[in-house]
């Protein structure tokens, strides 16, 4: 055992001495040289050479903007507008006319859910199948939420939320 410990430690010594030699594993690959290349054009727009340019492949599709399906629930049953730090959350309960709503909704009533002459307006939208049973009113209750700035708030006096048949008011 100790004959190769010393036979191999004297093999490495050997090679690590061996400057020039093909045997050292740091020559294998010499020495870096400089070499010039051919000038590349610029560019027709500046771009990052940083972010790799997309392709359009199965694995990097682009998508196109989703656009919402939701139409509006029947009835609008429980507003209310919480304080926070930051401006307030608007918490909406609404009842659909069937079972099985998904994809519970506050969509602004306006461009960029601006208040206009201080009241801002939502409406309650869903998913809303055809084919499923109408239920109890308790499986049927749908909750939804949205945060509001605080200076949306500051230029809000009134919060309104539509359904189908009827809506909600909250008065500052």
């Amino acid at each position: 055992m100790q004959r190769r410990v010393f036979l191999s430690m004297a093999g490495a010594f050997v090679l690590a001495g061996c400057g020039g030699s093909r045997l050292n594993p740091r020559n294998w690959f010499g020495r870096s040289s400089e070499r010039r290349r051919a000038k590349a054009e610029a560019p027709a727009e500046p771009t990052n050479p940083l972010i790799p340019e997309r392709e359009n492949t199965i694995f990097s599709r682009r998508r196109e903007p989703e656009t919402y399906e939701g139409t509006l629930v029947d009835q609008v049953t429980v507003l209310e507008v919480k304080p926070t730090t930051d401006g307030a959350i608007v918490r909406v309960e609404g009842l659909p006319l069937r079972q099985g709503v998904f994809d519970v909704r506050l969509v602004p009533g306006t461009p960029e859910a601006e208040p206009v002459d201080g009241v801002l307006v939502f409406e309650l939208r869903a998913i809303q199948p055809d084919n499923t049973p109408q239920g109890s009113e308790r499986s049927r209750r749908v909750m939804a939420a949205v945060a509001i700035s605080k200076q949306t708030v500051e230029r809000t006096s009134e919060i309104r939320v539509l359904g189908a048949r009827n809506e909600q008011i909250s008065h500052r």
